[in-house]
Formats: C-alpha cells, structure tokens, sequence
C-alpha cells in the first residue's frame, strides 16, 4: 500500500519512554469525520457508495452531491480538432510568446533553434524535435523565465537547388534564375512547415523568424568568416576533397552518407623494384623482388606518386611455390596471402621498416616512370599487404605524405568523375568508377602486373542527396584549418553539458576525424565567397574592407547583389586603395558559395549576439528584421551563449560541430551551454521511414486522421514525443499512437472526476486553511507537493518521459487508488458547506491545479480546456500566463507523513486479511500498547470507538475501536493479524518499531439506504449522519 513501511512483527513493542514527550503537541487533535467510506479497494460490488448515475433510491437522491461538470469525457474526430483549434484562439496560443517576451523577469531561458531544411513537407522528425523543444520553452515559461526562441529555416544548398530545377537542371539558366527558381521553392516549404509547426502548438513569434537567405543574416555570416579570415583559419588551397561527380561540387563530411554495401573491384598489383634498398641489396638471390600492393579503388593507381609502409613494421621477401616470383609483404600478412594466393610463401629474407628506405619502383603501366618506397603512420596490418599504393591527389592520407616529402599532387580526374587527358590516350573521357576502372584493371593484366582481384564489399561514401558514390580529387578551394581550432574546441566542449554522455564521446571523435573542411562550393544556390581574382595570376583578393563592404552590401540588397551589382560597385574604390590593390578591371568575382553548414554554424552570430566581437562600433541594423526586444542580450551579464541546442544526433557532425568551431574561432567560446541529441523517428519496427518502403507516418494523417488512421489531434502527437525515450530511436505508429491517446483519455477522465466535485467551490471564499485540514486531505497536500518537485526535476533534465511516468503514478498510486477512494463519501453525502466536504475540495482544487500545470507543456490544449473549466478564474484568464504549480513548504507538517503512514500499515494489515471483501462490512478492532505509535493513532480517533472518525475513514470500515489490547471475549469468526510500522521522526532522532494488532469481524450494522455505509441501526433506516442532512432538507 501507499508509502506504507511494514515490516513482519520481529520486536516485542518498546515500552513508553520519555521520548514520546517529543511527539506530544506535533500534531492537532483529531476532527472527527461525518463519515468514512471508501470505494474501490474492496471488489467494488455491494459498497456503500452512492452510484453516480443515480440507482440511489429517488427519495434520496437530491439530497446527494454527484459530480457535476461540463468538461467532456471524450473527444474524437473533428469535435477534438475543432476544440483543438478553438482553444489555440480563444487561449491566445498566436500571441503567447511575444507576451511572455514584454515581462519583467530576472532570469532568461534561451533555446536556439537549429534551423531544418527548407526542402520539403513536414514529417515527424519534425515533429519530435519542434515539439521537444516546446515542451522546455513552456515549461520554462510557466516557471517565470523569459525565453528566448526564435525559430529558424536553412534556405541555402544543393538540395535545394535541384528539387527546384527538377529535370531543367542548370543548362542555360543564369545564376540570378537559378536563384529565383530556388528561392521560391524554399518559401513554398518554409510556409508548410510553419503552418504545421504552428498546429502542433509550438510557442514561437511566427512572423519573426530567421532565414539564412535573409540579406541582414548574409552579412551577420560574412562577419564571421571576416573575423576567421583574418586570424588565419580560412584559406585556400589545392588538396584532395570530397568530389561528387553527379551533383559537381565539392561535399563536406557532414554531406556524406556512408554506403555498407558498397562493393568494389579491389585488385593486388606489383610494383617492380628498380633501385634495391641498400640493406636488401646486400642479400644475395634478391635482384628481382616487386612491390605487392592492394587497393580497393584500380582507378587511382595511373596517380601513383610512391608506395608507403609503417616504419615499425617488419616485411619479408617471400618466393611464390607456383612461379618463383619474388614479393615483398608486411610478415604479419603473410599467411592471409599465400591462402588468397592458393600457394605457399617462403620467406627468404626479412627486413624492418627503416631498412626499406631508398628503395625505388617501376610503375606498372606508366613506363619510365618511377616511385620511392616511403614511410607512413597512416599504414595498417588490418588489410592487404602491409604496402600501401598512394595517390595523392585521391587520398587525404596520401595528400600529409605528398606534403611531407614534396610529391606532385597531380590530379587525372574532371569534374565530371572522368579521367582527363593527363590520364593517357587509353583512359580520357572514361568514368573512373565505371569504364575507367575496368581500363586499368586490363592494363594491368596486359602488363603482367596484376596478381589477384577480387569483390570487396565495404563502407564507402555517398552523396547525401543524389545518393551516387563520390571521388576524392585535388582541387582548388576555400578551407577552414579545423587542425588549428581542435584543442580550443576540445577546451570549450568540456564546459558543454551533453546529454547523452555518449554524445560528447562522438562529438570529441569527430573533432579529431576532421582536420581541415572545405567551405566551398561549385553552386549557385548559396551565399557567395565575397572572393575576387586577378585575371592574370589567378590569386585572390580578400580582407577585411573587402569583406565588411560586401557585407554591408547584403544587408542592403541580399547577396543577388554579388550578380546584379557590377564589380565596380562590389570592389569600389575607397576598398581598393585600402586593400592597396591595382585598378577594378584586373579583378573578377568569384563564383563559389559557402558550405550550408557554414550558413547555420553562423546562426549564433546573427541570433544570439547582439554584435561580433571588435565590431562594438557598428550599429544594430543588422538585426532589423528582428523585434526590439529580441535583439538585446539575452542576459544580464552579457552571455551571449544559448541555453541549449536540442537536435538529432546527425548534427553531432553537423550544425553541433559547424557551429562550436566557427564560434570558438571567433570568441573562444562554445555558442552554448548544453547540448541535448535526440534519436531519430522510425517505424513500430524500427525500419527507417521511407517513401519508396511506403512507411512513411505523416504528422499531418496523424493529426487529422486518414491512409487508415484515426484523428488523433495535436496532442496525442505531443504526448508522444514526451513519452518516448528520445535518446533512442523514436518508434511511432499505430500502436504508439493509440497508446498515446488512451493515456490521454484515461488523464481527462481524472480531470473530469476533479472538475465534476469542484462544481459549486469558490476557491476564493470557500477554501480551508491546511492547519483546519483534515489529516488525509493534509497528506495529500504533501504528496501534490513531492509530485510537483519531481516533475519540476524532470522538465528540467529535458526528461518529458519521467514526467509522464511521474504523473501517472501519482494518479493512479496516490489519487484513484487511494484519496479518491477514501473521500467519496465525503464528497457526496457531508453537507454540502461542512467543513470536511470543504476541506476536500480545497485539497481536489490544488490537485487539479498542480495536474494540470504539470501536463500543460505536453498537452497545452488540454490544460488550457481544463483551465477553462476550472473554478475560481477570471474570464479571459489563461493557464500559460498564469505561471506554474503553486505548492507550498507548509504542506509539510512534522510528523504528518507518520500518522497518516503508520494509519495505513494498519489498514494494509487489515485488507489483506479480507482479500475480495468489502472493507465497508466490518468492524475492526486496532490494538496498539501505550506508545508512539498510539498516541499518532490517537491524532485520528480521540474516542475509543467511532464510526465517524478519521481513522474510521482512513480504514474504510463501518466501525473502529482503537484499544491498548484486543478483547478476550471475541467472537470465534474474528480475524487477527499483526504488523510493525516503524516510526522514523525528527530525521531519524526519534524511531520506534511499533508492533499492532487487529481483530477484524463482520459488523452487526444494517447499510444505510442514502450514503449505503453500514451504520444505519436497521436496514429500513438512515445512518445517524444521514438522517440528519435529509431532516434539514426538508
């Protein structure tokens, strides 16, 4: 039973001492009841509780308070999304946030949001993540903080661009069309995606938003790539990058998808050694050794420069069994050879990694040329042959040992992912994932170098959206040195609070993965690189007057100003005397734009800080297109950094990463103070959703029902998300669904029992004063207060599903299994002014109260409908500006908790002695010796015996007498029973085991025809209490 500690009787009881002095004046005397009765802990048939529709005898029947309320049990179909919509007008939902933004409050809560792709409809990741967050921001809200949340949309990007094209694509459209074309498309997705965000209840100012093609975020974005030009991050240079041939730009790693299945052509070749190194010329029998390489990608071998091993490695020179051809391998690779060799190996010499230094080899198909055995820590035993080809125009790796040992960093590879003329007669125009690598493969054949292929499946990278492999090709662009930036990165994260903890762990690896990232791109569709090049030499030119005029530029105009504008209006004058640079006519624009993740890693600057630092002088305007109120600091000591970024756990690689490094470069400082990652929405099987499986939920069928499922309204949606451990994958579906919304029924069917005994209380004039309180309603008091904490906690570690479970324990443990089912009687069949019935009530409005402010950030259409209907509100007046649950500290009475708990180790003692009976049919006998214990029971029954008391109703039993010992003359049908409740007072100063005994024996009482307790003296009679209440009604 509830908060009961019973323990089997163990200890003879501890005679009276003078510590039960202590507990003298800790509790008021009892107030005895009018009645008790309890239903629902019995089997529920044959109770005494008058039924609530009306099988009361009709005489009777008026005379019986009922429940009385028009709050609706249920709603379903278009009722509920009509009452949904309804309530979001009449409650103000449109102007909530820009009310709370004009308080006066002394603490800010600020939730940056991560801005979601402007390329299609809404779906439910949108949903969990939009909705998340709003449930913090209410919350945060009704706690008295002010929030900060402007939502947010990514405008820029390939993505984009091609949805917007579809089959035109880009031939024979300017970059201004392009532009338009897909400008208009973004503002097609960012008006559906806003409507369905403002359906599902999100708290925002939807008519101030951000948008990263605004003009004014342009520039706020090009000051932070000013500020990072000009320390030095940004730069640019010729290295490998990620290159995909079907869209033709250049990708970051955050643009990539990795493929498992991938399967590649994966080939062991010979490089012939020309020059033996010294130590291995020494040997004798070992003048025509080769080189054995593996590779998974043919095509990159015509870009040889050099063929690596680990310098601590040891390799050998192995004959072959079948064809005396000598090989030199890494030894530890040796046996995994000869086995997909089919031959044995014998090794007939061996050699460190230092002493193959100074060896030269042939390559295969290229005569005349040669390539140097090199050391690198990049080689590995995992796979191979311990001897690694390197390309270093198609390899990251391949490109630190070109730069170390100064290789050509020669590129044979186009933008189209075909080899170009500098790859030979044999291989121009052939694709080299395709026909390409075919071509080499035969070459190798035809030259005797090729050893073995075979079909090897494994991880390889994709173009995020066109779903086509990629290459890794040397070309031109602008970097950020990610290197450089690592250890601040490093330093700023561990004041970060990461939820989960795992999170950091990946965050932390991607950092260290990451060691330059290329910002630019070969689109149109983006803000553009404010880059100018010299027509004869090719170098740029860019500074900081260049930069900030630009900037200023596209605050102005927007950045179709970089097109429309002539260059000699983008690189006046005044710029180019500052710059010191030549006449404007040895100048063109660049044609690059920035990396999207560039776009939204800048959000902090153009939302959250008021100016960058060093630029203290500039005005506002910036921001204009930003509320007053919304451009000041966020906070009083001027920390510009957001309270939390909430997103999905493909950001730990993405806007998390862009934004931390671009924000660390500029301020040193992480743009936030906490990182909550949530999982990603998937099907009831866990499959990801996708269109082509057919799987696909839409939020919007969710909500207004349709392709086989119900109407389940905004908060069934809501309470989804909530309950779900959203640092998992989030499951959703039918059954998740449905599950939802019983939940929810089963919540207003609460809801409604407190609002149907509430009809008639004024809050106002009619509430109890907790010290009048009887104990139970006292107690329950201290619960809503425990309860309220407990969800307080939760909102505030982001857990929306230890709230649920929080909240539906308490109403089913603590409410309907215990306190309703203790004062129905009171409630229905007191009068109706009486003190006890008012008690009651007062304690019934609180619960309602403090229940409905803890689900209204999950369910604010239903706290709001609940809102409505509750007593002792002003007309207009609405939960959300009303703040949160009001408990209070003198809720908590010493020694309330003992009196009430040690009340029902003894009642739990007694039910379990009539399992399946009506508790209402007895009469049960409390022995307790003089004690602690005894005097606490004596708080609720002051008299001996007493059909009326509190203990009488705690116990749910016609009648109790409280004794020192049981009677010797009970009857033979009597059931005993016997319990210890320990008394644990004054913090553990005082603490008593206290044994009892009961005697428990059907009572002799007949039940009364009005209030059906067994107290009437016969069973055509009222109950002393009830005849009473029926005389001065009439």
């Amino acid at each position: 039973m509830l908060l009961c500690r019973v323990s089997a009787v163990s200890h003879a009881l501890a005679r009276w001492t003078r510590r039960s002095q202590r507990a003298v004046g800790l509790l008021r005397p009892a107030r005895p009841f009018s009645s008790s009765r309890c239903h629902g802990v019995s089997s529920g048939e044959g109770s005494a509780q008058p039924s609530e529709n009306g099988s009361a005898p009709g005489v009777y029947r008026d005379t019986v308070l009922l429940p009385r309320t028009e709050f609706p049990m249920k709603l379903t179909g278009q009722k509920l999304l009509d009452r949904e919509l309804q309530i979001q007008q009449e409650c103000g939902f449109a102007d909530l946030y820009s009310w709370q933004r004009e308080r006066k409050v002394k603490k800010e809560f600020c939730l940056h949001d991560g801005p979601p792709y402007a390329n299609g409809d809404p779906h439910v990741g949108h949903a969990l993540n939009k909705i998340l967050k709003d449930i913090r921001n209410r919350f945060e809200m009704l706690r008295g903080r002010q929030v900060h949340y402007i939502p947010g949309w990514d405008c820029h990007g390939l993505p984009i661009e091609l949805k917007a094209l579809g089959e035109l694509g880009t031939s024979g459209l300017t970059p201004l069309q392009i532009r338009q074309k897909a400008r208009e498309f973004a503002d097609g997705a960012i008006a559906r995606q806003r409507a369905a965000f403002q359906r599902w209840g999100v708290m925002a100012d939807w008519d101030k938003c951000y948008y990263t093609y605004d003009g004014a975020y342009e520039a706020a974005q090009l000051k932070v790539f000013q500020e990072m030009h000009t320390k030095g991050f940004i730069y640019q240079d010729y290295k490998p990058i990620f290159w995909s041939p079907s869209s033709r730009t250049a990708l970051a790693e955050a643009e990539l998808e990795y493929n498992p299945e991938h399967v590649s052509r994966a080939i062991y070749a010979t490089f012939p050694l020309i020059t033996l190194p010294p130590k291995m010329a020494s040997e004798e029998g070992l003048e025509n050794v080769s080189v054995l390489v593996w590779t998974t990608q043919p095509w990159t071998l015509p870009a040889n420069q050099a063929v690596c091993y680990m310098p601590n490695a040891q390799y050998s020179v192995v004959k072959r069994a079948d064809n005396s051809q000598l090989l030199l391998l890494a030894s530890e690779r040796t046996a995994s050879v000869a086995a997909l060799l089919g031959t044995e190996l014998e090794s007939v010499g061996t050699f460190t990694g230092p002493q193959l230094e100074g060896g030269i080899c042939k390559h295969p198909t290229i005569p005349d040329k040669e390539v140097p055995l090199l050391p690198a820590n990049h080689v590995t035993m995992a796979k191979g042959t311990g001897l690694v080809h390197t390309a270093p125009a198609h390899g990251m790796d391949d490109y630190s040992v070109a730069s170390q040992f100064k290789l050509s960093v020669e590129c044979m590879v186009d933008e189209d992912g075909k080899f170009t003329e500098a790859a030979g007669p044999e291989l121009q125009n052939l694709s080299v994932m395709i026909e390409g690598t075919d071509k080499v493969i035969s070459m190798l054949k035809e030259c005797g170098a090729l050893v073995k292929e075979e079909q090897c499946v494994h991880s390889y990278p994709y173009d995020w959206r066109t779903k086509q492999p990629v290459v890794i090709r040397p070309s031109k662009q602008w970097f950020i040195n990610t290197a450089s930036l690592k250890d601040k990165a490093k330093e700023a994260l561990q004041k970060v609070r990461v939820l989960p903890d795992s999170a950091k762990s990946s965050l932390l690896a991607m950092l260290d993965r990451r060691t330059y990232w290329c910002i630019s791109r070969q689109r149109s569709w983006g803000v553009p690189i404010p880059v100018f090049y010299h027509k004869e030499t090719g170098e740029p030119l860019m500074n900081k007057h260049t930069v900030s005029h630009i900037a200023k530029l596209f605050e102005e105009k927007g950045s179709d100003c970089w097109w429309e504008l002539p260059i000699e209006t983008l690189l006046p004058p005044e710029v180019l005397k500052k710059s010191k640079a030549g006449p404007v006519s040895d100048y063109v624009r660049g044609e690059d734009v920035l990396d999207i993740w560039f776009d939204s890693g800048a959000s902090w600057a153009a939302v959250l800080e008021e100016e960058l630092e060093g630029d203290a002088a500039e005005p506002e305007s910036r921001l204009s297109w930003l509320p007053a109120q919304l451009r000041k600091p966020l906070v009083a000591e001027s920390d510009s950094r957001a309270d939390a970024y909430v997103e999905g756990k493909d950001q730990i690689g993405g806007w998390f990463l862009s934004s931390l490094l671009t924000s660390v470069a500029v301020g040193n400082k992480a743009p936030y103070k906490s990182l909550v990652v949530h999982g990603f929405a998937v099907t009831e099987k866990g499959e990801k959703m996708s269109k082509s499986l057919g799987n696909v939920v839409d939020p919007d069928v969710v909500i207004n029902g349709g392709k086989d499922l119900p109407a389940y309204g905004a908060d069934v949606l809501r309470w989804w998300v909530a309950e779900s451990n959203i640092f998992s994958e989030v499951q959703i579906g039918p059954t998740a669904l449905n599950s939802a919304r019983e939940s929810i029924s089963k919540l207003r069917n609460t809801l409604k029992f407190l609002l149907g005994n509430l009809h008639g209380f004024d809050p106002l004039s009619q509430t109890v004063d907790s010290k009048e309180m009887h104990f139970i309603d006292q107690y329950m008091l201290h619960l809503l207060r425990e309860f309220s904490m407990k969800v307080t906690d939760a909102y505030s570690e982001f857990d929306a599903g230890r709230v649920i479970r929080v909240l539906q324990a308490f109403i089913t443990r603590d409410l309907s299994s215990f306190y309703f089912s203790i004062i129905k009687d009171r409630l229905y069949c007191d009068p109706e002014n009486s003190l006890g019935r008012r008690s009651c009530q007062t304690v019934l409005e609180e619960v309602l109260d403090g229940v409905t402010r803890s689900i209204s950030p999950i369910l604010p259409h239903l706290a709001e409908e609940v809102y409505l209907h509750a007593p002792g509100h002003d007309k207009g007046e609405t939960l959300f500006r009303s703040g949160w649950i009001k408990s209070s500290s003198v809720w908590r009475r010493p020694g309330l908790e003992e009196v009430v708990e040690g009340a029902c180790a003894i009642r739990d003692s007694f039910l379990s002695s009539i399992p399946g009976k009506n508790a209402a049919q007895y009469d049960l006998t409390v022995a307790i010796e003089p004690g602690l214990l005894f005097e606490l029971m004596e708080s609720l029954q002051e008299e001996p015996t007493s059909t009326s008391s509190q203990l009488a109703e705690l116990m749910m039993t016609a009648r109790v007498t409280l004794t020192s010992e049981l009677p010797r003359d009970l009857p033979p049908d009597a059931l005993l029973s016997h319990g210890t409740f320990l008394i644990n007072l004054e913090g553990g100063v005082i603490r008593e085991d206290s044994p009892y005994s009961i005697a428990v024996v059907p009572t002799s009482a007949a039940r009364c025809p009005r209030c059906r307790r067994y107290t009437a003296e016969s069973a055509d009679c009222l109950c002393p209490r009830c005849q009473a209440i029926v005389s001065q009604a009439h």
